[in-house]
């Protein structure tokens, strides 16, 4: 061989042996499901929160939140009267969970350690969602009914702020610099509200996304994954200017997380997928892969310590023939089925 052309051969395998691995396709996460824990209780659900660092996992379900240990399953306790459970809120520093209890429209407050409820705060109307904002020490209940933010002092359990939200609120996350990010379900919109003055910064059209639901963020790039369940679409989004960065195709999402260290957005999707989308940087992203896991596991809890994932779901019969006083029938929930599903490397 010629000296240039082996110095040329000598460059080219050189680079590609340190090129980026997104540019020779999609390097898989290697995730599948690992197991399933039973609960046995009745009744259906919605969001599920995986505490990490406590080695916890919370499910809503029926009218009240189960509490496993997040390795093995086994049951740490419940909390109980929890009327149309949405959602479980973490402020550790405080000791306390918060409960988005939709039927009663209240808040429920209760001991991290214990499990005892401490104190029950009225809401908007059916509050859903709700997330801990540890720049302001706030929890936010995204009031499903009555269209509005409700904003609870960590510190006193008082409500300090009501915010109109112009639309039907889903998932919000805080990027823990001041600002609370929050879907708007039937406008397709994004609102942006100021964590100190809780006005409400932006407003930004999810072009392309239909009936946003899912809602994760990673902080250190200030980029948002939205799924939006009703076109089947993940939008992402920059998180300081609105700009639409990446559309993908997933599945009929609920739920949506992301771990910040493996840098992968996960779409929960009702019909027993996982959709991954890695952010290859700021600006950068690709669709990997969708992991098989069940049908109705449609939210996700996200491990960030373990990096495995938790997906609620249950065996459903199916739906009766629709009739005059009921003509949408859903899948009815064979009792005793309800589970986690836990889904690793």
């Amino acid at each position: 061989m010629k000296p240039i052309m082996k110095s040329f051969c000598l460059l080219a395998l050189s680079a590609a042996f340190f090129a980026p691995a997104h540019l020779f396709g999609q390097e898989k996460t290697g995730f599948h499901v690992l197991n399933d824990f039973p609960i046995h209780s009745t009744g259906g659900w919605d969001y599920i929160t995986a505490d990490g660092p406590a080695k916890r996992v919370y499910a809503s379900h029926g009218n009240q939140v189960n509490v496993i240990d997040a390795a093995t399953g086994d049951s740490l306790g419940y909390i109980p009267n929890t009327q149309g459970v949405h959602g479980i809120a973490i402020a550790t520093e405080f000791n306390k969970g918060y409960i988005s209890a939709g039927r009663a429209n209240a808040i429920v407050v209760f001991d991290l350690k214990t499990f005892q409820t401490l104190k029950t705060i009225p809401a908007g109307t059916n509050p859903d969602a709700i997330c801990y904002d540890d720049f302001g020490k706030k929890v936010y209940a995204f009031d499903g009914r009555s269209k509005e933010a409700t904003v609870v002092d960590a510190a006193t359990d008082a409500v300090v702020a009501t915010i109109p939200l112009g639309g039907k609120p889903e998932t919000g996350v805080s990027d823990g610099k001041g600002h609370v990010f929050v879907n708007i379900e039937d406008t397709g919109e994004e609102v942006e509200i100021d964590a100190t003055t809780f006005k409400i910064l932006n407003r930004w059209k999810l072009t392309g996304g239909e009936e946003p639901s899912g809602l994760a963020m990673d902080r250190q790039t200030d980029r948002l994954f939205i799924g939006c369940g009703g076109n089947q679409k993940m939008i992402v989004l920059d998180a300081t200017n609105g700009n639409i960065l990446g559309t993908f195709p997933i599945g009929r999402c609920d739920g949506t997380g992301f771990d910040p260290g493996l840098k992968l957005a996960y779409s929960s999707n009702g019909e027993g997928t996982v959709t991954v989308v890695r952010e290859i940087d700021a600006n950068h992203f690709e669709l990997v892969e969708n992991i098989t896991t069940e049908p109705g596991a449609r939210t996700i809890g996200v491990d960030v310590v373990t990096h495995k994932l938790y997906l609620p779901t249950a065996q459903m019969k199916p739906a009766p023939a629709p009739t005059t006083d009921n003509p949408r029938p859903r899948p009815q929930q064979v009792p005793g089925t309800f589970h986690i599903v836990v889904v690793g490397q």
